[in-house]
């Protein structure tokens, strides 16, 4: 089961075959677990939402188009879960779990330098917290998916110009939390 396709994975799942389904959370469950830690804040949270979201995909998975990746659109169900969630929350409170930090600053030699880029990454992840869940999600697929605008406003099946909007907003608010620290 390991050399088939996604799209023969989701079939065998359509077909009945759950173990099918079970290689397919096994290949994605990272880059799910990425999204909704990075989206979420707290690794509970993101291992609930990285559940759910899997738990979604399976019983939505007649809506998935073959014809398309399975890893974008997977990754959108989560991004959805978690935007839902963090909707009926209202005023998320999110920092970042130091397990589950990613470097996102290139990491210089010797201790002092290190501690600078871990602390800078530290203020950043604060800051993209403190981010409307829309904010979040765009950063989040732009910087951390190297997704298109276009590719984006189909994932979240927003408008253009929101997703435009929300990442102008986005970068400025971090570029004042980070220069304000």
């Amino acid at each position: 089961m390991d050399d088939a396709s996604d799209q023969a994975l989701v079939e065998q799942t359509r077909q009945g075959e759950v173990d099918a389904f079970g290689e397919l959370v096994r290949r994605y469950q990272s880059s799910v677990f990425g999204v909704c830690c990075r989206l979420m804040g707290h690794r509970q949270e993101a291992e609930d939402m990285a559940q759910e979201a899997f738990l979604r995909a399976y019983q939505r998975l007649n809506r998935y188009d073959s014809q398309r990746p399975f890893g974008p659109w997977v990754r959108r169900v989560a991004a959805n879960v978690c935007l839902n969630q963090l909707q009926r929350k209202r005023s998320p409170q999110v920092t970042l779990d130091e397990e589950t930090d990613e470097p996102i600053l290139p990491a210089e030699p010797g201790p002092e330098a290190r501690r600078e880029t871990r602390e800078r990454n530290e203020r950043l992840w604060e800051a993209i917290g403190l981010l409307s869940p829309p904010q979040r999600a765009v950063i989040e697929l732009r910087h951390f998916h190297a997704m298109t605008y276009d590719e984006i406003a189909h994932e979240l099946r927003i408008s253009l110009g929101d997703v435009k909007t929300h990442l102008f907003r986005a970068r400025r608010a971090l570029a004042r939390r980070i220069s304000d620290a």
